[in-house]
């Protein structure tokens, strides 16, 4: 019996690529394949990666502007029997993007949840920052205004290496931030466009780094990597 055969509700994490879309699973075409509908974080560019599967499933929307109002719906359609495929614009449902709400509302009405490996942008980030990776943190995005200060002083002792996602609008604000609370001379990298046809790391000092984002207009999703203190 394949995974998503079966009366019983389920609902299904499936990873999405993060750029090339070569990046997809053989198991997770099979799940996009098989489930009842595909709950999207925004069903324009997901119905592109489906089309290009050659998949027609209907689409959920499911974003941050609306997944306090639909998940108690989702979970009733669940406990029906209906089986459902959470997938974010890239990447693993969660990991900064929605997800989690639903997850916990699922798990708690009983309803098995699935998630299946895949595409993430912070892994191959820092496995390529040739900074230690056998202890990290992952950080995801800095609050924007409130909490931001703090947060940076509280990590300026943060013994592992770091991850952050940022912006292009913000990086280069992220990155003269962290060098003033952590030391111009710590070690960094930063990685955008990955897996696509201009990606780019770039590592060196958080002042080095910064210098460059100031006099190159910064374009794509950044993972930043700081070494810890």
């Amino acid at each position: 019996m394949s995974a998503a055969e079966g009366t019983g509700g389920k609902l299904f994490l499936v990873p999405t690529p993060i750029g090339n879309l070569e990046d997809i699973t053989l198991r997770a075409m099979r799940i996009l394949s098989e489930v009842d509908a595909v709950i999207a974080e925004d069903t324009r560019t997901s119905g592109v990666l489906l089309k290009h599967l050659e998949v027609s499933k209907p689409f959920i929307a499911f974003h941050i502007h609306n997944e306090h109002q639909v998940t108690e719906r989702l979970v009733q359609r669940l406990r029906a029997g209906e089986r459902f495929a959470l997938v974010s614009d890239a990447g693993t449902p969660a990991i900064s993007d929605p997800g989690f709400l639903l997850v916990r509302a699922a798990l708690k009405a009983g309803i098995p949840v699935e998630t299946l490996p895949g595409p993430t942008a912070f892994v191959p980030a820092l496995v390529n920052s040739g900074l230690p990776c056998d202890r990290f943190t992952f950080e995801g995005f800095l609050p924007v205004k409130k909490g931001r200060r703090t947060r940076i002083a509280e990590l300026a002792t943060e013994p592992r290496t770091m991850i952050f996602y940022e912006s292009p609008h913000r990086i280069a604000r992220t990155l003269a931030e962290l060098a003033e609370a952590f030391g111009a001379d710590r070690q960094a990298s930063i990685s955008r466009e990955i897996t696509k046809l201009h990606e780019e790391t770039l590592r060196g000092t958080l002042q080095e780094l910064a210098a460059h984002v100031e006099a190159h207009a910064p374009k794509g999703e950044f993972v930043l990597c700081v070494a810890g203190a």
